[in-house]
């Protein structure tokens, strides 16, 4: 059976990485913080084939994304999310969404702070960092040389690998980053977050900070 991709948010963000997701072959279940049942209609006409359900049930799933507001992100349910793989694709951009005293000492970056409240899930950052228009149109296949790369960013490697695999069906090449900290690079304002980059373009702008 084909993994299952669970994601939560159904913003802009969550239903393009949904059409993404199903369009690569994957089983899809997609959750906000209403009743699954208030949800059908919207995913059925916005993401078609897509499952609507409980967070639970989307958190259950073998890979999780969240594509919430991030100054949402304590709405999560850590018990849910404990010990599965989750991307978090959120971005904290101050002069957009507003000054949040969780992101602003900046010792940490914002996946690591995600990290320490969810305590037990398995957190990779990845997936902020390319519009969500621009996720359904520049999708390439394997070996092209054009094809888009994406940075992933985690601590643990199994969790790493797995998403990686994820972003290589969806149409783009994964770049190593290195640990979640490092997800620093690709944060908003960065020459990453802000370009289109090929895997070799990436390598040389992820490699610097990781040698730093």
């Amino acid at each position: 059976m084909q993994p299952t991709i669970g994601i939560l948010g159904a913003g802009r963000v969550g239903t393009a990485l949904a059409r993404q997701a199903l369009k690569a072959g994957y089983r899809v279940r997609i959750a906000t913080a209403k009743p699954a049942a208030d949800n059908a209609l919207l995913v059925d006409i916005v993401t078609p084939g897509a499952e609507a359900v409980e967070s639970s049930e989307a958190a259950a799933s073998d890979l999780v994304i969240l594509a919430i507001p991030l100054h949402k992100y304590r709405s999560l349910n850590p018990a849910d999310l404990a010990g599965k793989i989750v991307v978090d694709a959120m971005n904290y951009w101050a002069p957009v969404d507003g000054v949040f005293d969780d992101f602003e000492d900046g010792a940490r970056t914002s996946s690591e702070v995600v990290e320490q409240f969810l305590a037990s899930a398995r957190v990779v950052k990845s997936l902020n960092h390319i519009g969500y228009h621009e996720l359904e149109e520049d999708d390439k296949p394997v070996a092209d040389p054009r094809r888009r790369a994406l940075a992933v960013a985690g601590d643990d490697e199994a969790a790493k690998q797995f998403v990686m695999g994820f972003i290589d069906r969806l149409g783009y090449d994964a770049v190593d980053a290195g640990p979640l900290a490092a997800g620093r690079a690709f944060q908003p304002a960065t020459a990453i977050f802000t370009g289109s980059h090929t895997a070799p373009q990436l390598r040389a702008l992820v490699q610097p900070p990781l040698a730093a």
